[in-house]
């Protein structure tokens, strides 16, 4: 398999206009995998922590000072370079080098390793020889940090139509159950809209 020949980060701005990493990881000096570190607003308590103190500069520093471990690794040995990532840091959240770099890591590797392969990222990290279009989950209530009072902590409640037969049937029993919703909701208090508690809650149904 292609193995790892350069990689090097960089800084740039995400859609909020805040900093990130982006990552790019070609192997066998031809086969460039790149990928961006996205992060939300909402973080949950549990989750890896997006960057060390110092920031997206301090994982960049890291990255560069570190980078002769990635090289001469297989690309799509993910086992490896996850060896390598928890030898620099060896907390539990990726505090000290940042969940964003980790993630742009693994990604960028595995994208260039598919090139290498001649394959789409999603057949090389695939065990299947048959392939089916994911099922549609819908978003049917939202809640967390931005949804304002009254609602619930949970950001977002998922419905899986998992008896659907097909896509156009998982779309459409994704509907049924998001509006059937909103007919309790507005039965259990037909003012919904008029009560500042529930606007959010409202304000997401069509």
């Amino acid at each position: 398999m292609a193995k790892i020949s350069s990689i090097k980060g960089r800084i740039i701005h995400n859609s909020r206009g805040t900093k990130t990493i982006e990552v790019d990881i070609i192997s066998d000096n031809q086969h460039l995998g790149r990928t961006a570190a996205p992060s939300g607003a909402s973080v949950g308590k549990y989750e890896a922590v997006s960057f060390p103190e110092g920031g997206p500069e301090e994982s960049l520093r890291i990255l560069n000072e570190n980078s002769n471990k990635f090289l001469e690794l297989e690309s799509n040995d993910l086992k490896s370079i996850d060896g390598v990532i928890k030898s620099i840091d060896k907390t539990s959240n990726y505090s000290k080098i940042g969940g964003a770099l980790a993630y742009a890591i693994t990604i960028a590797s595995m994208e260039s390793a598919s090139k290498a392969a001649g394959k789409s990222l999603f057949e090389l990290i695939s065990e299947q020889n048959e392939y089916r279009f994911p099922i549609p989950i819908g978003n049917i209530l939202g809640g967390g940090a931005h949804a304002g009072p009254g609602t619930p902590d949970i950001q977002e409640i998922l419905v899986v139509p998992i008896g659907a037969k097909t896509i156009r049937e998982a779309i459409d029993m994704n509907l049924m159950v998001h509006k059937e919703l909103r007919n309790l909701i507005q039965k259990d208090d037909p003012t919904c809209h008029a009560k500042d508690y529930l606007q959010p809650v409202c304000d997401t149904l069509p």
